[in-house]
């Protein structure tokens, strides 16, 4: 009896290792370190605490479409929120870029109300939503 427990016990453990060292192989690494900050490898959306990589020209588009947002303390949180979640490195060939009427914005527009209901009359109007948004974001 006491070599059948010693066996299952062995066996348990070796499984166990086995299972512990093909888990921590199957997991890829998804963040890169760059300039000291963590980078979403691959692209991908950003989250908090990992900053996406973009070009220098997607960077520059992001920061001037700051200058869109309706008030100083919208264009202020605008900025650091292009601070805070993009970093210039390669560029991001999954971030939504567009231009419209002369105006080239990246990623999600952050609308005020206003814009918003700019937006919903444009297109119910005939306006394409993502052709709406930006001309809202930028002239109302």
């Amino acid at each position: 009896m006491r070599k059948i427990t010693k066996g299952v016990a062995f066996a348990t453990t070796a499984l166990f290792a086995m299972f512990i060292a093909s888990a921590a192989s199957a997991v890829p690494t998804v963040t890169a370190r760059y300039a000291g900050s963590r980078v979403a490898a691959g692209g991908g959306p950003p989250t908090p605490e990992v900053r996406q990589s973009v070009s220098l020209e997607q960077y520059r588009i992001l920061k001037r479409q700051c200058e869109y947002a309706e008030t100083a303390g919208r264009r202020q949180e605008c900025r650091a929120e292009v601070v805070r979640r993009y970093v210039i490195g390669e560029a991001a060939t999954n971030l939504d870029c567009r231009t419209y009427s002369g105006v080239t914005v990246c990623g999600t527009l952050a609308l005020s109300p206003r814009q918003q209901r700019c937006v919903d009359q444009s297109v119910a109007g005939g306006l394409t939503y993502r052709r709406a948004e930006v001309e809202c974001y930028a002239f109302s």
